[in-house]
This record gives structure tokens, C-alpha cells and sequence, in this order.
């Protein structure tokens, strides 16, 4: 899903995949705290919007992190089409301006 997106390639990040767009800025991150989770570089804002309308799905990482926006998805709980947007937010998010029109 997330490879879909424009100009995004896959690396690793502290033995965790994730997903980058054009110039670096990881938008997503699979496996963290463990296999069951996914993460999303979101905005606060986007961050309890989706917390408030999903709290099933989605949770802030612990600590500053989670403060600042990121994310946790519990990938078995949420629906395709949930974290097909989610995810293009947090691609929106780290994409150059010039991506994203």
C-alpha cells in the first residue's frame, strides 16, 4: 500500500521497515512496538482526529514521539480503506510540495 504512493521507497530504520518519501522523510513504519503494529507520522491534529473517530485502530507511540504526532496502528483492527487514508496523510505529510500537487 504504502509503495503505491509517489516517488516512496522502502529501508529500514532500527530494524524496523519503513517507508520514505523522495528526499528521505519516513511517513510510515511497520513492526513497531512489535509485529502487530504499524506506525504513521502524523500531525497532532490528524493524530486525535483519527484517535477520536478510531480508537480501536489507533493510538499515540508512548512518550515524546506520540506527543509529536506518531502513531500506532493495530494493523489486525483496522480496516484497508482506514489506513489507506491514514497513510496518505502521513505521505502528504513528509512529501516535497511539489509531489503533492
Amino acid at each position: 500500500m504504502a509503495l503505491s504512493l509517489p516517488e516512496t521507497f522502502e529501508k529500514s530504520h532500527v530494524g524496523h521497515p519503513d517507508f520514505r518519501v523522495k528526499g528521505g522523510k519516513i511517513f510510515a513504519t511497520l513492526g513497531y512496538p512489535d509485529g502487530n503494529f504499524g506506525v504513521l507520522i502524523l500531525t497532532t491534529g490528524q493524530q486525535n482526529e483519527l484517535i477520536g473517530r478510531y480508537p480501536e485502530m489507533f493510538e499515540p507511540v508512548k512518550g515524546g514521539w506520540g506527543k509529536r504526532g506518531s502513531t500506532q496502528v493495530l494493523l489486525n483492527a483496522a480496516g484497508r480503506d482506514v489506513i489507506e487514508s491514514a497513510m496518505k496523510m502521513a505521505w502528504t505529510n513528509a512529501a516535497p510540495t511539489k509531489l503533492k500537487s
